[in-house]
């Protein structure tokens, strides 16, 4: 396969690299200090195309393709994996209402999310007491008449307190588990919708998380996405899409620690020599260079395989996995290169290592993506390698 984007998609990673660079960056450490939504800077998102950029452009989107999607989250996260996961979450959200959604739906939802005037979509799956396992749920909706009526909680929700529309998976016929789940879109402000705390996290600070509350919930039957029954395949069909945008945030944040261990490494010097000079720290960035091209690799080749309509679940969790396991060590290496100052916030890399400990976790732990790597392997209709 070829791995080397077009002229094209590069112009979108261009201005995906310009707006990372010139107003993200510069803004990112008083947001996760404030832990403060950046509100115009996702508006900003929304005039750039960057907010929907795998929806056709009749509904507003920018439909760039998922290639150059993913090369504008691995910009975007180099310089703020808040804003980075907050448009992740939001293209998400769209993409799911564009293939499984109404015209009505459509025509609704995403001209309001592609622009920002929605500043964000959410994704209500996880519960408090269930996060990877989707069958667990105990969130109900139950049809009277013509209505739907929606009752329970949801947990870890990104940008629940600033989405438009929430995409809320619950159960309509508990006996079927897993095929007894429907997708609801709920809209903000719908009566029986509470938002509960912000969470406080180690990091991702710039990104709201928060709970929230489900209380004889009335919706109709418009509200319905997909079919009923269908609400576990449609998310688990979005969230192999989610792990090319997580891949891609974990390798944003590989090369941005990076940067910033290079920039030191030559300028601190120890012994009268720069200690990019000492084999220990040269070693150390050669180690995360080759992390860096791997899982950019991997991120770009689950995209391409995306974008030509072929099956990329595999290959989305081998990135995702990697990449995220791959930012742990990448981002530990650059606070050691660091030194004290690592460990502190006059330098970039203490939110660098706090921010990426969340990529392992979310959009399915490496567990649960290891899991699927090995049944696919094992499974008697495994495919090839690509």
């Amino acid at each position: 396969m070829d791995f080397e984007p077009s002229e094209a998609q590069l112009a979108v990673q261009a201005t995906a690299h310009a707006f990372a660079e010139k107003r993200a960056a510069p803004a990112a450490r008083e947001g996760d200090r404030l832990a403060r939504f950046p509100e115009g800077l996702v508006r900003e998102l929304g005039e750039l195309g960057l907010l929907a950029a795998l929806v056709p452009e009749r509904y507003g989107g920018s439909e760039v393709g998922p290639v150059a999607y993913a090369l504008s989250v691995m910009e975007l996260a180099a310089a703020d994996c808040s804003l980075a996961i907050t448009m992740a979450v939001t293209n998400m959200v769209a993409e799911t209402i564009h293939r499984f959604g109404t015209e009505e739906q459509r025509r609704r939802c995403l001209p309001l999310l592609a622009s920002g005037e929605w500043l964000a979509g959410s994704f209500g799956l996880s519960e408090p007491h269930s996060g990877s396992d989707a069958g667990a749920m105990t969130t109900r909706a139950e049809k009277h008449g013509e209505t739907w009526v929606l009752n329970g909680a949801k947990q870890w929700i990104t940008s629940g307190d600033q989405a438009g529309v929430i995409i809320v998976w619950a159960k309509t016929d508990p006996h079927l588990r897993t095929k007894g789940i429907t997708a609801f879109l709920v809209e903000a402000g719908t009566p029986g919708l509470g938002v509960g705390r912000h969470e406080e996290k180690l990091g991702i600070r710039a990104s709201s998380t928060v709970s929230l509350s489900f209380e004889d919930c009335v919706l109709s039957e418009s509200a319905v996405l997909g079919r009923v029954g269908q609400g576990f395949a449609i998310a688990m069909s979005a969230l192999e899409g989610g792990r090319i945008g997580i891949a891609s945030q974990a390798t944003g944040t590989i090369r941005a620690a990076l940067d910033a261990s290079v920039r030191y490494a030559r300028e601190r010097k120890a012994f009268g020599r720069p200690i990019a000079d000492f084999q220990a720290i040269a070693f150390a960035l050669a180690d995360m260079r080759t992390a860096h091209d791997a899982s950019r690799l991997l991120a770009l080749r689950a995209a391409a395989l995306k974008e030509a309509g072929r099956p990329f679940g595999r290959e989305a969790s081998m990135a995702k996995l990697f990449a995220s396991e791959a930012a742990q060590t990448a981002v530990s290496k650059a606070v050691q290169i660091h030194g004290g100052y690592g460990y502190i916030d006059e330098f970039p890399v203490e939110r660098f290592f706090r921010d990426a400990r969340a990529q392992t976790i979310y959009e399915g732990t490496s567990e649960v993506q290891r899991l699927v790597i090995a049944r696919d392997l094992l499974g008697a209709r495994a495919r090839p390698p690509p």
